[in-house]
């Protein structure tokens, strides 16, 4: 009974219980996980801007719309190209001496998954439009306009990174719009996330519950898979967030592909599949495009399915491409880059 009567053996004993458990049910699973679940190669840890951008991120409660993993469902498959394993989350750190670490996960998708944003959409100027103004690249859009992340000018300083706004989201904006330190901190932290692939010779896991596919589309034509690349489903997946599924493009910020000179002018195919996949910033008017092609490794296929559907689409009416003629152009600014 003497136990019981001492407070300070009472307390101890407690105390040591607790620890004990906290060592055996946490720390020691934690440590074994950390040591079974290592960042992938090529998964780079985030920098100072970066890790900057993620505070943002979760101070501007990003985090209550959007996700940060892709299960394993056939769902989740147009956000990454891959479901996420525990390996794409061990390079996450402390916050700081005081926060834990934050892998962002998620529960919500109110808006879509981030898990591999930075491959998706990896233009700096359309996340600093959609951050201004998310209506103006996403008309559908339920997000907030976080316009505190910019600033207006009457002129550029150096160093300035310049928002092309489209005029209808420019009320009452006379000068030039400017993002911020911490607009550009959180882009870079975005731009970051990517899915990293797994090293050689490893499956990624498998999408599951896949629904079932027709065998042909009505009236008895194929589905578009055995006709090869499906150039309008490529125009989705990589190019109508900027330039619109009406390919009319964002006047003032990503210009249209109606009419073009360069879709149309087949005597320009070189540079037409070059903007493609090495990306185009000779057009002050007009904000910069990235490398698409490269970025998502895109094939002969797929570039000259993609060239074909801008061509024959939206009334446009220029000359199709062959597979053959963009290998010979590939291989000509392969050269180019080599040299």
């Amino acid at each position: 009974m003497d136990f019981f009567n001492n407070h300070k053996k009472l307390f101890g004993a407690a105390l040591a219980l607790f620890v004990g458990l906290t060592i055996l049910v946490a720390i020691i699973p934690a440590k074994k996980i950390e040591k079974n679940n290592q960042p992938l190669p090529g998964d780079e840890p985030l920098s100072k801007v970066e890790m900057l951008g993620k505070r943002s991120y979760i101070a501007n409660g990003c985090v209550a719309c959007h996700t940060q993993q892709v299960r394993n469902v056939d769902m989740d498959k147009i956000f990454g190209n891959r479901p996420n394993i525990p390996a794409d989350y061990a390079k996450s750190t402390r916050m700081d001496v005081w926060r834990n670490t934050a892998t962002l996960m998620g529960t919500e998708r109110t808006g879509p998954d981030l898990s591999d944003i930075g491959n998706r959409q990896p233009s700096e100027a359309w996340n600093l439009l959609h951050l201004y103004q998310p209506r103006a690249v996403v008309a559908q859009s339920v997000m907030p306009a976080y316009k505190w992340l910019f600033v207006e000018k009457e002129e550029l300083e150096e160093g300035d990174v310049e928002v092309k706004v489209p005029d209808e989201h420019r009320k009452g904006v006379k000068g030039k719009i400017v993002a911020t330190e911490e607009a550009l901190n959180l882009v870079a932290y975005l731009q970051s996330l990517k899915i990293v692939p797994l090293p050689t010779g490893k499956e990624p896991p498998a999408f599951l519950y896949k629904k079932e596919e027709r065998e042909a589309l009505r009236d008895g034509i194929l589905d578009k898979a055995s006709k090869g690349a499906d150039g309008e489903g490529l125009y989705v997946q990589f190019c109508q967030v900027c330039h619109q599924s009406n390919g009319e493009g964002l006047a003032g910020a990503f210009p249209p592909l109606v009419g073009s000179d360069i879709v149309l002018n087949k005597k320009n195919l070189e540079l037409y599949v070059d903007i493609i996949m090495n990306g185009y910033d000779a057009r002050p008017e007009w904000a910069a495009m990235t490398a698409v092609g490269t970025a998502n490794n895109l094939s002969a296929e797929e570039v000259a399915a993609i060239i074909n559907h801008e061509r024959t689409s939206w009334g446009n009416d220029g000359e199709e491409v062959t597979t053959e003629e963009i290998e010979d152009i590939l291989e000509i600014i392969e050269g180019k880059m080599g040299s």
